[in-house]
C-alpha cells in the first residue's frame, strides 16, 4: 500500500471485471476506500469481497449507469457507507457490437453506447459535483485511442470515446474554480472482450503485440491502475483537462 490516497473515497463504475476492476484494486492498494459500482451483482459482489479479503475498505452497489436514479443511489450509498466522496472513475462501457461499416451498425448499439458512455458521464458529473467540490476531488473518464484517431470498423465506439474527451475538457474549464480536476485515461489493456477475441483468433494477440513498441498488451491492475492512482492523488494536483495514453506506445502519433 502506497498511502497516496489514504482517507480518500472512490467510486469506480464497471468495476466488476476488466480495466475497472484493475483500477479499483490499484486505488484500494493506494489507501482509498473503494465502491464497486456494477450492473451485475455476480461480478460486483465478488470484486468488492476480494478487496475486503485483501484487508481494504470496499463495498458494492448495483448501478445501471444509464439511469439517474441508480446514479443518485450509488453516490448516496458511497456517502452513507464511507462518509465522503473524493474520486469518481467512470469506466463502464456497453458492448460495441461486431466490427463493421457504419451502415451495418444496429441502432440499438448506438443508443446503448451513447447511454453508457456519454449520458452516464453527464449523470455522474451532475450528481457527484457537490461532493467533489467539497473535497477538491477528481473525475477520471476512460476514453480510448479510437476516440482520438477514429476507427474504420467500430465507428460508434470511436464516436462515444471521442465525446468523452470533449466532455472532460469542458468540465475541466467549468470545474477548475471549484478545485475539481477532470482527466482521462486512454488504455490499451486486457479486457474480457479482448480475451474472447484473442481466443477466437489465435494470431490476434501476436499481431497486436507486434504493433506495440513495448511488445505487450497492458495489465489492468499493474499498468492502468497506477495511472488512475496518480490522477486521483495530489501528485497530479496541477493537472486537468488531459488525456493520458497508457498503450505501450501503440499510438505514438496521437
Amino acid at each position: 500500500m502506497t498511502g497516496l490516497l489514504a482517507d480518500k473515497v472512490a467510486i469506480v463504475t464497471g468495476a466488476g471485471q476488466g480495466i475497472g476492476e484493475g483500477i479499483a484494486r490499484a486505488l484500494a492498494d493506494a489507501g482509498a476506500a473503494v465502491v464497486i459500482a456494477a450492473r451485475r451483482a455476480e461480478n460486483g459482489e465478488p470484486a468488492a469481497a476480494e478487496l475486503r479479503e485483501r484487508g481494504y475498505e470496499a463495498s458494492f452497489v448495483r448501478c445501471d449507469v444509464t439511469l439517474e436514479t441508480d446514479v443518485m443511489a450509488a453516490i448516496e450509498h458511497t456517502i452513507d457507507a464511507h462518509g465522503r466522496l473524493d474520486v469518481v472513475v467512470h469506466n463502464a462501457v456497453s458492448p460495441p457490437g461486431p466490427p463493421g461499416p457504419v451502415q451495418a451498425v444496429d441502432p440499438d448499439v448506438i443508443t446503448a453506447q451513447i447511454a453508457t458512455s456519454t449520458t452516464a458521464s453527464y449523470l455522474f458529473a451532475r450528481v457527484a459535483h457537490p461532493h467533489l467540490a467539497a473535497n477538491r476531488g477528481t473525475l477520471i473518464l476512460l476514453t480510448s485511442p479510437a476516440g482520438m484517431e477514429g476507427s474504420g470498423n467500430l465507428p460508434v465506439y470511436a464516436t462515444v470515446k471521442g465525446a468523452q474527451r470533449g466532455l472532460l475538457k469542458s468540465l475541466a474549464r467549468e470545474w477548475g474554480p471549484d478545485g475539481i480536476r477532470v482527466n482521462a485515461i486512454a488504455p490499451v489493456a486486457w479486457t474480457p472482450a479482448m480475451t474472447t477475441a484473442t481466443q477466437a483468433n489465435p494470431t490476434l494477440q501476436a499481431r497486436l503485440e507486434a504493433r506495440t513498441p513495448l511488445g505487450r498488451i497492458g495489465d489492468p491492475e499493474i499498468d492502468i491502475g497506477p495511472v488512475a492512482v496518480f490522477l486521483a492523488s495530489d501528485m497530479a494536483r496541477h493537472m486537468t483537462g488531459q488525456t493520458m495514453a497508457v498503450d505501450g506506445g501503440r499510438y505514438l502519433g496521437l
